[in-house]
């Protein structure tokens, strides 16, 4: 059967009456075929979402409608393997050891790395030579994405994409990457140049695809950053709590959206 993510808006709700609803779901999830995988829950911005196995979306709503009636407000049908890749777990809050207080939120930052003139430093090395300045850039990167809590989502080719549960983590990441950058062209001959774009959102996003309009706008502003900067969305500005290390806020035409996107360039340097 296809796998569904829904969003609600529950304005109020506390962790124990998202539980509760979740457990009703349980409770007739059977009469109707379907299976509630797990949930997350955003209490400051009043959201739940929930993961579920079914036949179809309108069997997961009539299940939701039955069950202690908030029905989903967006439905996505979403691939586990992306699911977990982004936020990390596929079972019960409970089986995953996590408590009331430490519900997941299901929000995250995406973060994408590009080396910069990639095509360019191929033509120029060679295939070889080019790949081996990939593992290196791979390895500056997953090295720094392990020490900030930041999941690898995928590899582009020429960049990473990760995932992180915090907005904090996610942007001091990105400027520990640029800082090993730094260090790693200090001492060698052959320099590794990258851009990063930052973003922040929620699962479902107005019928998207999983962090649809996140994803996007990240890797659209790691495209329109320069050499060796980060360029973090106007989300990840309001999230990050420490305006000093945000400067040049500036309106950016990208493609795919149709009106100019306000982003700020994330200093890195003498940090």
């Amino acid at each position: 059967m296809p796998i569904f993510m829904d969003r609600h808006d529950l304005a109020g709700a506390s962790a124990a009456d998202v539980a509760e609803a979740h457990l009703k779901d349980l409770s007739i999830q059977d009469q109707y075929g379907v299976k509630f995988l797990t949930y997350w829950f955003d209490h400051r911005r009043g959201t739940t979402f929930c993961l579920i196995d079914a036949p179809d979306a309108e069997t997961a709503q009539c299940v939701h409608r039955e069950a202690h009636g908030f029905v989903a407000g967006e439905v996505v049908e979403v691939a586990l393997s992306a699911v977990e890749a982004f936020l990390g777990r596929i079972q019960d809050p409970e089986a995953a050891g996590l408590s009331a207080k430490e519900m997941d939120a299901g929000h995250r930052a995406i973060l994408f790395t590009d080396i910069v003139g990639s095509t360019e430093m191929t033509s120029r090395l060679g295939d070889r030579m080019a790949t081996e300045l990939v593992r290196a850039h791979d390895a500056l990167v997953r090295g720094c994405l392990s020490q900030t809590d930041g999941r690898e989502v995928k590899h582009t080719g020429d960049g990473i994409m990760a995932a992180f549960p915090s907005t904090a983590f996610a942007v001091d990441c990105a400027r520990e990457i640029q800082r090993e950058f730094q260090r790693y062209n200090a001492g060698n001959g052959e320099p590794i140049h990258i851009r990063i774009g930052l973003d922040c959102g929620e699962p479902v996003e107005d019928s998207n695809d999983l962090f649809g309009t996140t994803v996007q706008l990240a890797a659209r502003l790691c495209a329109a950053a320069r050499s060796d900067q980060i360029l973090i969305s106007e989300n990840i500005f309001r999230e990050y709590g420490n305006a000093a290390v945000f400067t040049h806020g500036g309106r950016h035409r990208l493609k795919g959206f149709a009106k100019p996107v306000l982003a700020y360039q994330c200093e890195w340097l003498n940090a």
